[in-house]
């Protein structure tokens, strides 16, 4: 038989995955603290459900355009101009099937075999598997946890060449919160660009931004027809399994995308995309609340990380994450499985996030206070009594 392509064979499987599937073998009724995977723990709201529900009824249910409804592209259009400040016609836009979609497309779509898609690390794990995918070259810039994973400008630059078409930059970052420093992404935009590279700017979290306002990388550097922007329903406004995301960005990239669109997916789902109307410009103020309560959590988080001896983390900035450093911890898999065994526990290995996460473990917050006590309360039971 032929074997799996290559492409495929170099993805390695996630150990997010791994934990997440190790605690769904857990006897049913144990009393699990799931704090390892990034799905926010709302409902989506009513009104974006209704919404939904009624273009259904209405005959809403087929295909749209390959980059999607025009009304839904003039509603991401709005949302972007009026959160974060950077205006992009609808024709330089593209609704697809959440942000992994728009983000497998560019790759697709902008990296030849061979080429490279470069990222800083601590870095969710699918831009390793997407480039794989394109036939091309993943490659990681570490970033320090001295520095609080910040983004160094100077290391990225480095190692930016002619093999590279793609840079993405996260912000706020999955897995470590922090919110990259402006004039660090605008000298790495300026830099790709002299190389003849795109910066992917993937916001999804963006909007999940703590201390101060929102910010598209887009809209503060000097060259933002360099920089595709990819957004994302699913984290902000609870929508996940909506799976609604978009990418936005000059047409000679949008082009291409659409053009390879019609043998991914078509199109998304049309209903979703009426949800995501009423989402981006109908009513605030449960997306208000979810933002209040995660930054209360985040709080808590911070607090709770200072009075734990041996575990530390930089404050997250933004999203839902935040990075810890169990001191004397070198295996962070083993650890993470001792965590889920012996104290029901479960966190994402920091290994899952690059050869900069090694040691580490990714806590996600998108759980009640209440579950983020005990989860804290076996955590600090585990590193009393852990030994390699």
């Amino acid at each position: 038989m032929h074997e799996p392509a290559a492409r495929v064979g170099n993805a390695a499987k996630s150990r997010i995955r791994i934990m997440y599937e190790l605690a769904e073998e857990r006897p049913p009724g144990t009393d699990l603290v799931r704090l390892e995977v990034g799905e926010p723990d709302f409902d989506t709201p009513e009104n974006v459900i209704d919404a939904a529900t009624e273009a259904a009824r209405a005959g809403g249910t087929h295909y749209t355009s390959n980059a999607g409804m025009p009304a839904c592209r003039e509603a991401v259009s709005r949302h972007m101009a009026g959160a974060f400040g950077v205006d992009y016609p609808i024709e330089d836009i593209v609704v697809t099937v959440g942000g992994v979609e728009a983000l497998e497309l560019l790759a697709l779509s902008v990296v030849d075999p061979g080429e490279e898609l470069l990222y800083p690390s601590p870095a969710w794990p699918n831009y390793e598997t997407q480039a794989y995918l394109a036939d091309g070259r993943p490659v990681e810039v570490p970033l320090r946890a001295e520095d609080g994973y910040d983004l160094d400008a100077d290391r990225t630059i480095e190692r930016i060449g002619p093999e590279t078409a793609l840079v993405v930059l996260n912000s706020p970052s999955n897995p470590t919160g922090r919110v990259f420093d402006p004039e660090a992404a605008r000298a790495v935009v300026e830099a790709a660009g002299d190389h003849g590279a795109y910066v992917v700017a993937d916001e999804v979290y963006t909007a999940l931004t703590y201390d101060r306002d929102p910010e598209a990388i887009a809209a503060f550097t000097d060259r933002p027809e360099n920089v595709l922007t990819v957004g994302s329903c699913s984290k902000t406004h609870a929508m996940t399994g909506w799976r609604i995301g978009w990418l936005a960005g000059g047409s000679a990239v949008i082009d291409e995308v659409v053009k390879i669109r019609e043998a991914t997916t078509s199109c998304p789902s049309t209903p979703a995309q009426h949800a995501a109307i009423e989402a981006l410009g109908g009513p605030q103020e449960e997306f208000e609340a979810m933002y209040d309560a995660f930054e209360r959590r985040r709080d808590y988080v911070v607090e709770r990380i200072a009075s734990i001896d041996g575990l530390s983390a930089p404050r997250p900035q933004g999203a839902f994450y935040a990075f810890l450093d169990p001191q004397g911890v070198r295996d962070d898999l083993a650890f993470a499985k001792y965590l889920l065994r012996e104290h029901d526990v479960v966190l994402a290995p920091g290994s899952a996030f690059g050869s900069a996460g090694v040691g580490g473990l990714r806590l996600s917050f998108a759980n009640s206070l209440e579950r983020l006590e005990a989860g804290f309360d076996r955590i600090e039971a585990g590193l009393e009594a852990y030994s390699e």
